[in-house]
């Protein structure tokens, strides 16, 4: 089943994304790196809450 998951931005800690991931393949939390409208550069975000 999938889930709902939100990205935050390291950098400025804004929620930028929804997506959805599998948990019985990715079991912890996801890391991508993603454009941030805010920093206007590409950086890491990771999985909140």
């Amino acid at each position: 089943m999938r889930t709902k998951i939100t990205l935050a931005c390291t950098e400025c800690k804004q929620r930028n994304y929804n997506t959805t991931k599998d948990k019985k393949t990715h079991p912890d939390r996801m890391e991508t790196k993603k454009y941030c409208r805010f920093c206007k550069t590409h950086t890491t975000h990771k999985e909140t809450k």
